[in-house]
């Protein structure tokens, strides 16, 4: 088969065309902040913490270095809590590494469990005489999170780095760890998190943690794991446009999704949970995954994986779960496909997207 292009050249990414769109505004605001000499822990850093808790509709946010430590932090609090050693928190296969990490390196069992049809941590596959002191709760590609955790555990944790703007920022827990990672919804131009929580003694702690422990007079160990001024001052520009940005990505992913629909290629966007998405990436499920990224490819448009092993497949986490190759989890991983999704995209680009997919598949 001849392809043809159009000389386009779609990113994974749209960080490029955001910049262009608000360099003035960023500039603005690095500009004031370096003037102004405060650099750490001022003005700017509280409002966009006094933001998120809003916009989470929870009491407290603490702003520190990534989704990553933010999850850490949380699971630290958590664990010291619990009287069980070491405790044991149900994670799904299908994550990043990261949220498996947090709990480790604060001194939890990690115990993976294997994923339904759409990623999510399939609750059947649970075993109830298990000892389960919490569950992390992960929102796959930004689906919207399942209260029924709460069947087998009060403890529930929000890994919250892909999902956290689902559902109008309902939060199924007390905790939540969000990343600013330059690839999320609302991006830092480097690393960037928080915990958001209505728990104040959480709030205490993780501020404690971000600043060595000076917060309550060293009384515990901590690092130093803070978002400057001038990232808090980008971010709060950027907080401005969110609304629109996420209305722009729903537009996109329902006219996919019916497109898909005339050619029974599936979405990992559940219709019934569509509203309920933060659209945070948009995944196909297709034979052939690595040809169709490649044609796409050829096509000149960027697609990524995610992911391409569940991770009871890496060595990080051998023995962490029931590895089975006939699984949801190891399925899935051999047959998703992100395609771009961003706000920046144009009519055309959105349509060529789709276009080149249903040719190729």
């Amino acid at each position: 088969m001849k392809i043809t292009t159009t000389g386009l050249t779609i990113p994974f990414t749209g960080l490029k065309k955001q910049y262009n769109n608000l360099r003035k505004e960023i500039l603005d605001a690095t500009d004031e902040v370096l003037r102004s000499g405060i650099l750490m822990s001022g003005n700017n850093t509280a409002e966009f913490e006094n933001w998120l808790a809003r916009k989470n509709n929870l009491g407290y946010a603490v702003t520190c270095h990534s989704g990553t430590q933010a999850l850490e932090i949380i699971a630290g609090y958590y664990a010291g809590d619990i009287n069980i050693r070491p405790p044991r928190v149900l994670v799904p296969a299908m994550t990043f590494p990261a949220t498996a990490n947090a709990f480790l390196r604060t001194g939890w069992t990690v115990e993976l469990i294997d994923t339904d049809a759409y990623g999510q941590m399939d609750l059947r596959k649970i075993d109830k005489n298990m000892s389960v002191q919490a569950i992390c709760a992960v929102g796959l590609y930004g689906q919207s999170v399942k209260d029924k955790y709460f069947y087998y555990t009060d403890t529930i944790i929000e890994d919250g780095a892909q999902h956290w703007l689902a559902s109008n920022c309902h939060r199924l827990s007390n905790s939540c760890a969000i990343s600013f990672d330059p690839t999320k919804n609302l991006a830092n131009y480097g690393n960037g998190g928080a915990v958001v929580t209505r728990d104040a003694q959480l709030a205490t702690y993780a501020r404690d943690w971000i600043n060595n422990g000076k917060h309550l007079g060293h009384m515990d160990p901590g690092t130093n794991s803070r978002m400057s001024e001038v990232d808090c001052a980008q971010m709060m520009v950027k907080t401005h446009y969110l609304d629109a940005w996420q209305k722009r990505r729903s537009e996109i992913a329902a006219h996919w999704i019916e497109r898909l629909k005339q050619r029974n290629v599936r979405s990992l966007i559940d219709d019934s949970n569509f509203k309920d998405h933060s659209y945070h990436k948009f995944v196909i499920e297709v034979d052939a995954r690595d040809e169709v990224q490649k044609q796409m490819s050829l096509r000149k448009i960027e697609t990524k994986v995610h992911y391409s092993d569940p991770l009871w497949d890496l060595p990080a986490y051998e023995g962490m779960g029931e590895h089975n190759m006939l699984s949801s989890a190891y399925a899935l991983s051999r047959r998703c496909l992100s395609l771009p999704i961003y706000p920046e995209l144009t009519d055309l680009e959105v349509e060529y997207i789709i276009d080149q997919l249903l040719e190729i598949v």
